[in-house]
């Protein structure tokens, strides 16, 4: 189709100039502006709706492998009481079973990081799925606890993969504006894999104990279905294909995931100059490890904001709260199998319903605003979980109030400190730093999931379970302050901008953006 007197605009449309007016002209046929401009302005519209639907997509494909290890947190906490009868194992047995997944899952994020850089982050998410599926499969035919054991070892490892790819692979993806809703659909997926553990407790608790728990366990391996097909559908990272100087592959993939032709060959500069690779010499830098060990001021803020917020994530008591939820609702008075698992579908639904409230405001109030309602309402929920359980007691107010406060507990949880922390650790290091740098947060997380885990019930029977969530609650208070003190507001810049903003040590000390770049970014859109 040929075109008269020609120009190409900044959209890199072609077009043409007659005075201050613009009409196209083809051989054809005349188009007047007014039609034209309708439909230009029609077919953006439906350029920036199939961008959306796309990277939309992306997310939650990437997602699916945090369906595995939620299902599996929320399922162990009922079928450990059925293992128990089966199996006959002992109390230290259970703290062992139940604790030894975070633990072990940090080899696999220890691994995940540079495995991510080697293959890319869309076959270390495959890798993850399959270590976790072999390791299920082996738990749910287990005769023994030491093959139980080594099934939770081989599941341990492929969640390490899983926990630590996801929100990198959605980060690296997504547009500035929708980059926080986005990275937090891992953290939904978790929280839906654990409603979804809670139901198959309760659905399957009334089969004999030597089956019921290997029906529970075995459930989990079905989302590998989906994970499979999702690989077929999603791309590879563009700024990993940066890193490997695949500079077309990753603009044909930016150009599906951003609606707006300018922004993209602004950002595949930014991500370029990230990587060292924007010019014709070759970005000369040390070891990864070696950075991170000897980090500068800039990456050693990071280090130290990525790394806390990993760990104040779990030390405030989540996965003792969602494991041993059963334990806590039984000193509480609850003794019935039925009514427990009950009360847990509660606490699964409340952590699952709230994680769309992070979703709907991540963006718009910003993550700062998010963790402070979160450390807070935790904080009051912990004392007040500590409160009923020591000075209440068992009865029909003392139940209600645990299941409450509980519920509040995993809500507030949901609403700040569960997604934001998997946000800041994908948006925050360097490119070339990234995966292993949040690798390293990850494993900070898992290690303490593992540690509360495995010594929840050795604590308690120590200083009580009302003592344990007091010593929570205190941790929780000090979560606050280290969010005020340490943790800057990310909201709306691009990955590359954040990185700028950790050299400013003024601007690290928790300002918020500058509403230039809030302009400059929304006009983009």
């Amino acid at each position: 189709m040929g075109l008269v007197g020609v120009q190409e605009n900044g959209n890199g449309e072609v077009g043409l100039s007659i005075g201050t007016k613009n009409k196209y002209r083809r051989m054809d046929s005349e188009v007047t502006e007014d039609f034209d401009d309708g439909s230009h302005h029609h077919h953006q519209e439906k350029r920036s709706s199939s961008t959306r639907k796309y990277v939309l997509a992306c997310a939650i494909f990437a997602s699916l492998n945090s369906v595995l290890l939620g299902y599996d947190v929320g399922v162990m906490s009922g079928a450990i009481i059925f293992i128990q009868e089966d199996l006959k194992i002992t109390e230290v047995q259970e703290e062992v079973l139940i604790g030894c997944l975070s633990i072990l899952s940090l080899f696999g994020s220890l691994a995940g990081g540079r495995t991510s850089d080697i293959i890319g982050r869309k076959w270390t998410m495959a890798l993850a799925a399959i270590i976790f599926q072999t390791g299920a499969a082996t738990m749910t035919l287990a005769p023994s606890f030491e093959v139980l054991i080594i099934g939770r070892f081989l599941a341990g490892i492929g969640i390490g993969f899983g926990v630590m790819i996801a929100p990198i692979y959605i980060a690296e993806i997504s547009p500035s504006v929708t980059r926080g809703s986005l990275t937090s659909f891992p953290e939904i997926f978790i929280n839906l894999g654990i409603l979804l553990g809670y139901v198959s407790n309760f659905a399957f608790s009334g089969l004999p104990e030597h089956i019921s728990w290997r029906v529970m366990l075995g459930v989990g391996i079905l989302p590998s279905f989906f994970i499979g097909a999702a690989l077929f559908i999603i791309p590879e990272s563009p700024r990993w294909l940066v890193m490997k100087n695949r500079v077309e592959e990753a603009r044909t993939v930016m150009l599906k995931t951003i609606d707006n032709e300018a922004e993209v060959e602004e950002r595949l500069a930014e991500i370029l100059l990230a990587a060292g690779t924007g010019s014709a010499e070759k970005y000369e830098e040390k070891a990864v490890w070696r950075e991170m060990l000897s980090p500068s001021p800039s990456l050693r803020r990071m280090l130290i904001t990525g790394f806390g917020i990993q760990c104040f994530q779990q030390i405030t008591g989540i996965d003792a709260t969602v494991y041993y939820s059963p334990e806590i609702f039984q000193g509480a008075g609850i003794q019935d199998k039925s009514k427990l698992l009950a009360a847990t579908v509660a606490v699964g639904v409340s952590k699952t319903a709230f994680i769309l409230v992070a979703i709907f405001l991540i963006d718009k109030l910003g993550r700062k605003p998010l963790l402070y309602v979160s450390t807070i309402g935790m904080t009051i929920c912990l004392f007040s979980i500590g409160v009923t359980l020591t000075f209440i007691g068992q009865g029909q107010v003392g139940i209600a109030m645990a299941i409450l406060f509980v519920c509040s507990n995993v809500a507030f949880f949901s609403v700040g400190i569960g997604p934001v922390c998997w946000v800041l650790t994908s948006e925050i290091f360097p490119l070339r730093l990234r995966a292993q740098a949040a690798a390293l947060g990850a494993v900070g997380n898992r290690v303490c999931s593992g540690l509360v885990a495995m010594s929840f019930l050795s604590v308690t029977r120590a200083i009580s379970v009302g003592g344990t969530f007091f010593v929570f609650s205190v941790i929780s208070a000090i979560s606050v302050l280290f969010v005020y003190a340490l943790v800057p507001e990310t909201k709306g810049k691009s990955l590359e901008q954040i990185e700028l903003l950790f050299k400013d040590e003024h601007e690290w000390q928790g300002s918020e953006i500058e509403l230039g770049d809030v302009v400059h970014l929304v006009q983009k859109q």
